[in-house]
């Protein structure tokens, strides 16, 4: 017996962005039925920053399963949604692609979509960050936050990508460290390198899924954002993201969280502790096989994990 097709909505909001130079909108995506549903929406964010919801779409397995209604989107200058080019570093992009520019977005699409009221979030990596800053504030109607694989502080996520990196091949470790200090990150041997540090700690799959590999290509097809706000790599961190940190804010998350991360995660149990000791109401879930990509890398445990906590509470 086949599985009966979801029914899926998608459409743009407008997003009125100051100095952006030109209307703004913000893409989205709905799987299943967002007001007719015994179940809150799930609203998903993506990482980078500078990916894409794609790799995220796999949460639909919760609609499937549970009924939960699962909304995806496009954060601005990415995907499906506005790009700004001419906002990259050497035009003053820095001031331009802030945390409170994404948490505006996310706000302007909540209020469109009618869920501001009652609706749980679940953000991965650069999505859990912007996810446990707009839960610090408050509001009133999150009832649930998913923090997959997210930092709660960035030097403490250099530190655990700096100690990762010493485990690399010796001759792997001396490319990263010639093409940073002459500037080359962008040349084709600094990028392979790269590639032997995400195939232990971004996605461990032999095969990466096709929505893991489109999600990260689109940071080839518009680096602003990603090269902007982070730097050429998960562990050279050159933007303003390097200081970024939720250490103090942590404790104002007052809604039951649930943290998710993998073993061989780039987001090591040092990054992730600090959320545990924090959060009043928490849960934390390592996933034994797995690295920055669980939802993946070990599918069917993740959802049993994430619709419990969702549904059973």
């Amino acid at each position: 017996m086949s599985t009966p097709t979801l029914p899926q909505l998608e459409g743009t909001v407008a997003f009125n962005v100051k100095d952006a130079g030109e209307p703004c909108e913000t893409w989205y995506k709905v799987i299943g039925n967002l007001h007719d549903s015994k179940h809150r929406p799930l609203v998903a964010l993506h990482g980078g920053p500078g990916v894409t919801h794609v790799y995220l779409e796999i949460l639909s397995d919760l609609t499937k399963a549970h009924g939960i209604p699962l909304v995806l989107y496009d954060q601005l200058g990415n995907g499906n949604s506005t790009h700004l080019r001419e906002k990259d570093k050497s035009h003053g992009g820095e001031s331009f692609w802030t945390e409170q520019l994404f948490l505006d977005e996310l706000d302007n699409l909540l209020e469109h979509l009618k869920i501001k009221d009652d609706y749980d979030l679940i953000g991965h990596s650069w999505g859990g960050m912007l996810g446990s800053g707009h839960a610090a504030s408050q509001p009133k109607g999150l009832k649930h936050l998913i923090l997959l694989s997210t930092p709660a502080d960035m030097g403490l996520w250099v530190d655990a990508q700096n100690l990762l990196r010493t485990k690399l091949p010796q001759d792997v470790q001396d490319v990263l460290d010639k093409h940073e200090k002459d500037g080359t990150t962008d040349s084709d041997e600094y990028a392979a390198a790269v590639g032997v540090f995400y195939a232990r700690h971004l996605c461990t799959l032999a095969e990466w899924p096709t929505p893991v590999v489109d999600a990260l290509r689109s940071i080839e097809v518009d680096g602003t954002v990603y090269n902007t706000m982070n730097g050429p790599s998960e562990f050279y961190i050159t933007g303003p993201l390097k200081s970024w940190t939720m250490l103090d804010e942590a404790k104002n998350i007052s809604v039951p969280t649930l943290l998710l991360n993998g073993r061989y995660d780039e987001a090591q149990d040092s990054v992730v502790a600090p959320f545990f000791n924090s959060i009043p109401l928490v849960k934390w879930v390592t996933f034994a096989e797995s690295s920055h990509m669980s939802h993946f890398e070990e599918r069917e445990r993740f959802m049993q994990v994430v619709g419990d906590f969702l549904v059973k509470g």
